[in-house]
């Protein structure tokens, strides 16, 4: 921080999307009194979406919980931070005493990405639980890509993101980076980086069937129809295989399975598959052409090619397709980043490794198998319903709201209610929360330090950033990392009044001797410890990572002290090649054709003459809105109603809409009723509506949300509706019947 004149200028990396900008805040007797971009920021240079402006809005919310909450009589009343753990103390192991750990489920939602202190402790109280469901938003939105990466390169994080700064073609494939400035790519201001791709004579083409925010910035838009983009892509892979435009280049020695994908292929020519995606097969061909002719061009796919049924396949093909056209771990292709810490791919025997398994276990009731030590969060809902030995009695919730943002909201939320026991670590009394026994807040981002564990895998350039507290916390509020291991210390049946650090400094030795010997065990704790709690482990990474000091080894390497000395972050390079030393599959190769997915195309033929649903519906991102917990700030609030359902005038006037009326939006017997907003931007049998809304439910305390709630898209989807590989969650594409209102 530096002051003038009574006001502290602080920098702050923002925690509101994936964007992951850097932030000036001017403060003024501990107040925030101005935000903007810090132009000096080493991955953002100045760049600011609205969200980052709300951190002020966020951090003064009147409605943001800032003491425990305890049910008494069904109702919540305000308790001490003693009281609340009491009360989980009492309650919480007796359920896992009279039925087994298997009873406590925990969920946890994208925020807690965001909150390296939840993020980096929630796998120790995990391990204390001891309990096989676990369920997280991943397979709300990206599970297909961790899957297809695992299967491919050997890690779950492994996932290649396009080198935009040095790219000349780019074809995105349901993503609309210019509102999300990336997701799994880290890349602000790409509407500034799109405009120099274009300046410098490049192209890029969207497909999507909505002409999306970076489709009216593109060389072209291509509208698809919904949950097609595997037949696409498959067109696109004969393609090159029959035209022989297949150019493996450098990557040739390091690729498994060639033969064997080109056979696989056969069904899926471009002529069998346009009539199936809508797009033409001189078309198909065309694209196919042009990403082999292109020296340096990238395939990126993001929410559009996950939440499908197919999106495992999806996402495979899409790294099929930089990989057979030369372009992946190419500069201006499709690359890996190398991360400063937490990084799998940097561990252990370069070029080589497990690789990732899935099914180790199957869920209770539908027999869904785990992938990624995780089970299909659409699976929640029965496992709580359904007796029998191992039902989920009680629930720990971790920053997340499934009821808004998993399908078939209401049977959670009926489900939620019948529970023996729950708490919530969150923020709000929201649609989730307002189910739980306990309500633990956490603190303002602006209270607690940060850096993106996750996110800082995907960046487009290597840095390394961290955001120390900006405001203190409040006397009596503790971190979030301090709640973690109180339930922690509960589960492992040691009572919540422990000693925080003793037992924080017990598990970090426990972690350290495990890899280290007895003296260097404790040479390695010295070093760290100017630290605490995630600071202490983050410092831990950074010294271990690929840029690290090594504790001494590398005197010129980076540690915490270095990075958190650096406000504006450090640079640490373009993309660079990393095929074969981040390989970690068994074959020491990249797996062009796993078996799981080969024998998957088998459902996709099958699926080639499916006939095309009258009316589907898709959802929408939205620049002030982040998922289901930024509506409730004013900055963003603030302007025009925006959870309308977008319908092309053709099907407006076939169906008897018309703009600013009202419908009724029906999918198997669950309906929803939404405000019609009549735009061309969307494919003719295809309409839209954001996901997140339908702040209209009792007993919450969103008093902002609750003046325009909106219509919860998810309510429409069965939760039993899933990709099978990876259990995601089907939310987009699905057949719906709309009917006017009035």
């Amino acid at each position: 921080m530096t002051s003038t004149g009574g006001e502290t200028i602080a920098h702050r990396i923002c925690s509101f999307c994936e964007a992951c900008c850097g932030l000036e805040l001017k403060l003024r007797d501990g107040k925030v009194t101005g935000i903007r971009g810090n132009a000096n920021d080493v991955l953002s240079q100045g760049y600011i979406c609205p969200k980052g402006a709300a951190l002020k809005d966020l951090h003064e919310d009147p409605d943001r919980l800032r003491k425990p909450l305890i049910k008494r009589t069904g109702r919540f009343v305000e308790a001490t931070w003693q009281e609340a753990f009491a009360e989980i103390e009492h309650r919480l192991p007796d359920v896992m005493k009279r039925y087994g750990r298997n009873s406590v489920a925990s969920v946890v939602g994208n925020p807690a990405a965001h909150n390296f202190g939840l993020l980096l402790y929630i796998p120790r109280l995990a391990r204390a639980i001891g309990s096989i469901n676990i369920f997280t938003a991943s397979t709300l939105d990206q599970m297909p890509k961790q899957l297809s990466s695992g299967l491919m390169y050997g890690a779950w994080l492994s996932i290649p993101v396009p080198d935009i700064e040095r790219t000349e073609f780019l074809m995105i494939i349901g993503g609309n980076p210019i509102i999300s400035n990336g997701s799994l790519w880290t890349v602000p201001d790409f509407r500034g980086k799109a405009k120099a791709l274009l300046a410098r004579g490049g192209k890029l083409v969207v497909v999507d069937p909505r002409r999306t925010e970076t489709a009216e910035a593109a060389s072209r838009h291509l509208f698809i129809r919904p949950r097609t983009d595997a037949f696409f892509l498959l067109g696109i892979v004969h393609t090159l295989f029959e035209e022989n435009l297949v150019r493996l280049g450098r990557l040739e020695e390091h690729l498994a399975g060639v033969e064997l994908l080109a056979a696989a292929m056969a069904p899926f020519s471009a002529d069998e598959v346009a009539p199936r995606c809508g797009i033409s097969a001189e078309t198909i061909r065309e694209l196919a052409r042009t990403l082999a002719r292109t020296e340096r061009a990238a395939v990126y796919g993001r929410m559009g090619a996950c939440t499908q049924e197919y999106g495992t396949l999806v996402n495979w093909l899409i790294d099929v397709v930089n990989a057979l056209t030369g372009h992946l771990d190419e500069p201006g292709g499709s690359m890996f980043p190398k991360a400063p810490a937490f990084v799998a791919n940097i561990s252990g025997q370069p070029g080589i490794g497990r690789g990732v398994i899935t099914g180790r276990r199957k869920n209770r009731v539908s027999g869904a198998p785990e992938v990624m030590g995780e089970f299909p969060i659409g699976c929640l809902a029965e496992e709580i319903e359904v007796p029998g030995e191992g039902q989920v009695k009680a629930l720990i919730s971790i920053a997340t709201n499934p009821v808004l943002a998993a399908p078939n909201g209401l049977r959670l939320a009926a489900a939620f209610e019948s529970l023996e026991f729950m708490v919530s670590l969150d923020i709000y009394l929201n649609e989730t929360t307002r189910h739980a026994d306990v309500i633990l807040p956490g603190c303002s981002q602006l209270e607690s330090s940060n850096y993106e564990v996750g996110l800082s895998q995907f960046v487009y350039r290597n840095v390394a950033r961290y955001s120390p507290a900006t405001l203190p916390r409040p006397e009596g509020q503790p971190a979030e990392w301090e709640n973690m291991m109180r339930l922690t210390a509960i589960a492992l049946g040691k009572g919540a009044d422990i000693d925080v650090d003793k037992m924080d400094d017990e598990f970090l030795a426990d972690e350290i001797r495990g890899r280290t010997s007895g003296a260097d065990t404790e040479a390695v704790l010295h070093a760290l410890s100017r630290w605490k709690g995630p600071d202490r482990l983050l410092d831990l990474a950074i010294r271990r990572g690929p840029y690290g000091d090594q504790f001494g080894l590398n005197p010129e390497g980076l540690n915490l002290e270095k990075v958190a000395a650096e406000p504006n972050g450090i640079d640490l390079g373009p993309l660079a090649p990393r095929v074969p030393e981040m390989l970690r599959t068994p074959s020491g190769k990249i797996e062009l054709a796993p078996a799981m997915l080969i024998t998957d195309l088998k459902r996709a033929e099958a699926d080639l003459a499916r006939p095309t649903p009258e009316l589907v519906i898709v959802g929408r991102r939205q620049l002030r809105s982040n998922n289901s917990w930024m509506h409730n700030l004013p900055i963003l609030a603030k302007g025009a109603f925006r959870c309308t359902v977008m319908v092309n005038p053709e099907d407006a006037k076939r169906l008897g809409l018309s703009n600013r009326s009202r419908a009724r939006i029906c999918c198997d017997g669950r309906s929803i009723e939404a405000q019609v907003e009549l735009s061309d931007e969307m494919m003719p049998g295809v309409v839209s509506l954001p996901h997140g809304w339908g702040h209209d439910l009792p007993g919450l305390k969103l008093t902002l949300a609750a003046e325009r709630p909106g219509a919860n898209l998810n309510a429409l989807f069965d939760d039993a509706m899933r990709d099978p590989l990876s259990g995601n969650s089907v939310l987009s594409g699905v057949a719906i019947e709309m009917t006017p209102i009035g």
